[in-house]
């Protein structure tokens, strides 16, 4: 749980950085793109099961 409040709040601090230099988000900006990355990560769990099991 402490490792993904310090993402959140790395996260909420690039963003803060990045709106106040104006430059663009460095995140997929739509739904479509935070469900690619969510795939790729599940993907990943799902071969690290297969592999030990």
């Amino acid at each position: 749980m402490k490792d993904a409040l310090l993402a959140l709040l790395t996260g909420l601090i690039v963003g803060v950085v990045f709106a106040l230099l104006r430059l663009p988000i460095p995140a997929p900006p739509t739904l479509a793109g935070i469900a690619g990355i969510i795939g790729i990560f599940l993907g990943f769990i799902v071969v690290g099961w297969w592999v030990r099991g």
